[in-house]
């Protein structure tokens, strides 16, 4: 595959060794095109419908201004004022995703392993889901630890969801103080660490916390980018310095 200039011309900014890198799960360690993803959207259509009353037509209009607004649906419906269970929104939209579609990826796996580096899933899903992913990929011993919706949102769920009212919202990408929990997670200087991601809005975030930060499955590179690969196969000829 060949690798846009753009995409060279920028790997050289890195002068520092990279000690940590953050992959993001959907999207990035694999692509929702595979039959996954239309069944998500789908399930989450069907969420606003049945469970927040849209209209069936206007779903995915909602769905779509969700995201591109606030990065995930669930953040979203919260910050309007609905009333949303986290564990009821998991459960419905990750409950019936065919996970089967999901293939096995050796060329991705051999990449991973020849990476020495701590590496990191980091994701908005619940840990359960992620590790669906990971198996399914051949991947789940490819990575040190995931931080997930349960990271991210551990206090939320240390407490009893009765005292839980519509003021605490969830703590999901891209906010900044879901990358804040990553940072403190990992304990590694921003500036050595690498955060992977397919969401413009995830690499922005990322970059204002100091990550150097890699756009996923585009061709062009957004601003807060610091280098842009289609596939995380190209990864090598992009950023060699995660292999010196």
């Amino acid at each position: 595959m060949d690798i846009s200039s753009d995409s060279v011309r920028h790997y050289r900014q890195i002068s520092y060794p990279i000690d940590c890198l953050l992959f993001d799960l959907n999207d990035t360690l694999y692509s929702s095109e595979e039959g996954i993803g239309e069944a998500f959207e789908k399930n989450i259509e069907d969420f606003l419908v049945e469970k927040c009353g849209f209209a069936e037509d206007n779903a995915p209009t909602v769905r779509l201004q969700l995201f591109r607004t606030y990065g995930t649906t669930l953040a979203g419906l919260q910050a309007l004022g609905y009333d949303i269970d986290a564990d009821d929104y998991h459960n419905f939209v990750h409950g019936r995703l065919p996970y089967e579609f999901i293939k096995q990826d050796l060329q991705l796996r051999n990449v991973l392993q020849s990476i020495k580096q701590r590496k990191l899933v980091f994701t908005n899903s619940r840990r359960n889901h992620a590790i669906k992913i990971l198996e399914r990929l051949g991947l789940q011993d490819c990575f040190d630890q995931i931080i997930c919706f349960e990271i991210l949102n551990s206090n939320l769920l240390a407490l009893p969801k009765s005292s839980l009212s519509g003021e605490l919202s969830v703590v999901m990408k891209p906010s900044i103080e879901a990358m804040k929990i990553a940072l403190d997670f990992i304990e590694v200087d921003p500036h050595r660490t690498l955060f992977l991601d397919d969401d413009e809005l995830n690499i922005a975030a990322g970059k204002a916390v100091g990550f150097r930060t890699v756009l996923v499955g585009k061709q062009v590179k957004s601003k807060e980018a610091d280098f842009v690969v289609q596939s995380l196969a190209d990864l090598r000829q992009v950023v060699p310095e995660i292999w010196v």
